[in-house]
């Protein structure tokens, strides 16, 4: 996608399905981790006090406990956290890929949302064919998919997304950009739709990272560039695999059902938190940042 129009854009998710191959982490990102959650502390509201149902935010199984967290910096994905383009990669991975004999759903694509191209295509390959496509196949399919996202008109930014970036800014924490997106055109997207708002040195992109999600790697390296430990980010996501990478970072992580999934898909996933949407959780701010201070 270019500032000018969606004619020359790339695909929004990854514009590479290769993208990444040669970024390390330090062990002691790694070793983070595996310290950071303490177990859920007596009194914290969970899913199984049968109140689960009644009213938003939702809490999960097993929660760390608030009085560790520090909150320096906020973790962001991309794609329906910050930008309503969920179903256009939906529709377009569901095109594509039943032009190639995979069959896919929209279900599925929201499922696996935050895999490299490369990793979603050979998920269902490896369901009809029981092997990897080929590095040729691959690059067909992706290419295509791309294509068919171009065809739809620029996603809107997620409500309440600005208004909470404005509310961290003020509260004098970072907002780091953790995506699995290899587009081209990302950075001149950030200025136009969210400008001020983040820091070049501080987005991770598919050049960044040798694993995507759910593979912490991601949010690690988010943490590296932001400069601060697991207990001091919190990570918000859409999607169930981001939220198992969150989890596995050791961060303690939110999600925003802005998609068509149940909350307990997300809940199951190992979301600490839940909000119906990236409004609610904007709206709840200040309330929740009390807590995480």
């Amino acid at each position: 996608m270019t500032v000018e129009g969606k004619d020359n854009r790339t695909c929004m998710n990854n514009s590479s399905p290769y993208a990444g191959e040669d970024a390390k982490l330090t062990e002691g990102h790694v070793n983070q981790a595996e310290t950071a959650c303490s177990p859920i502390p007596k009194g914290t509201p969970s899913s199984s006090e049968g109140d689960l149902l009644l009213k938003y935010p939702l809490w999960g199984k097993s929660v760390p406990s608030l009085s560790s967290i520090h909150l320096k910096a906020v973790l962001f994905d991309m794609d329906g956290v910050l930008f309503d383009s969920m179903p256009y990669h939906a529709d377009a991975w569901v095109t594509s890929m039943t032009k190639y004999g995979l069959p896919m759903t929209r279900e599925v694509a929201f499922m696996n949302e935050g895999r490299t191209g490369m990793s979603t295509i050979n998920l269902i390959y490896n369901e009809v064919y029981g092997k990897d496509a080929s590095k040729e196949l691959i690059d067909e399919i992706y290419l295509d998919k791309c294509n068919e996202f171009a065809k739809h008109p620029d996603p809107d930014r997620m409500p309440g997304a600005l208004d909470l970036l404005k509310k961290l800014k003020r509260d004098g924490i970072t907002p780091v950009l953790v995506t699995g997106s290899g587009q081209h055109t990302l950075f001149a997207r950030f200025d136009r739709d969210y400008p001020g708002m983040f820091e070049r040195d501080k987005m991770v992109t598919a050049y960044d990272v040798k694993y995507g999600k759910p593979n912490p790697e991601p949010y690690l390296m988010g943490l590296k560039k932001a400069g601060v430990k697991a207990n001091e980010a919190i990570v918000i996501e859409n999607a169930p695999i981001g939220v198992q990478a969150g989890v596995a970072a050791g961060v303690f992580t939110i999600a925003v059902n802005t998609g068509p999934l149940k909350d307990s898909v997300l809940l199951d996933a190992g979301a600490h938190l839940l909000y119906p949407s990236m409004q609610a959780l904007c709206d709840n701010w200040e309330e929740l940042f009390v807590q995480l201070k």
